[in-house]
């Protein structure tokens, strides 16, 4: 017996916005809380970036470490973010990855 899906429209559920989640938990943009919330989510990213550029490369965390001249320990700690890595070794690890990296700096708005 087959079941019918159920549109998000006839959900029991209530939906909201993922835009509108994050004001919710977070406070607006430009908030200190949002831009704690912020900065922290695009700290994540990085080591998820470095593990998929590195196996688009086709390359082992030891053929990265040798890229670097370093130990294949150092790859996985920085894939698994338990440590902590300055911009110098972003910037050489990305290189060694064959990737731009470019960084935004942004003045933040004075609250009102």
């Amino acid at each position: 017996m087959a079941t019918e899906p159920i549109s998000y429209q006839d959900s029991p559920l209530q939906l909201i916005a993922f835009n509108d989640l994050e004001d919710e938990l977070f406070g607006a943009p430009g908030t200190p809380a949002r831009t704690e919330y912020e900065d922290r989510v695009t700290l994540e990213l990085l080591p998820q970036s470095i593990r998929a550029y590195r196996l688009r490369n086709h390359l082992t965390q030891d053929e990265l470490g040798q890229r670097l001249g370093v130990q294949k320990s150092q790859i996985s700690k920085l894939e698994r973010n338990s440590s902590n890595v300055t911009l110098d070794t972003l910037r050489r690890v990305f290189k060694a990855l064959n990737v731009d990296v470019k960084i935004l700096l942004q003045p933040t708005v004075p609250q009102a």
